[in-house]
């Protein structure tokens, strides 16, 4: 690999909750490395970053499960953000190693169409850095609508629904 790419790998061990209250399973983990040009004039990873890291691990989750970008075009639907929530809970630096987790919790309620999405960003020693919660949905791509039962969507399209918490 050259300078700055980082080899995406799955840890499955089921390692901590995200927070101290929280029961939110991290054991889907990608390793990330912090570059040096991700940092802001505080020497510290640039707020805008974390969400990159996060997005870096939703999309290798999916691919994990056998969803492709292109399958998933190819089939009209595409995952969709519409909320996001940020807790900076610790100054991360460049060549700080981290791993990023994601964790569906598929039953939101009253909502038919919506996922939440917990994830945490974690130095090497297993500390906290950020926290991120996402709402989403899956997007009908003709219809520019939401799909009823998004986690019912990705398993199928999935052909391992596992690291989705769809098995």
């Amino acid at each position: 690999m050259g300078e700055g790419e980082q080899q995406v790998s799955a840890v499955r061990d089921g390692k901590g909750p995200l927070g101290p209250d929280s029961s939110h399973d991290e054991s889907f983990r990608v390793p990330v490395t912090v570059r040096g040009y991700e940092t802001d004039t505080q020497g510290h990873l640039n707020q805008s970053v974390y969400l990159q890291y996060a997005e870096h691990a939703r999309w290798s989750l999916l691919s994990a499960a056998g969803i492709e970008q292109a399958e998933m075009v190819a089939g009209g639907v595409g995952p969709v953000v519409l909320e996001q929530t940020v807790s900076y809970r610790r100054e991360l630096r460049a060549g700080d190693e981290v791993t990023v987790s994601c964790c569906f919790e598929w039953d939101v309620p009253g909502s038919g169409k919506l996922f939440r999405l917990y994830q945490a960003i974690r130095t090497a020693d297993g500390a906290l850095a950020a926290d991120i919660t996402s709402l989403g949905g899956v997007m009908d791509l003709a219809r520019r609508r939401l799909v009823p039962d998004p986690g019912a969507t990705l398993r199928g399209l999935a052909t391992d629904p596992a690291p989705l918490g769809l098995a």
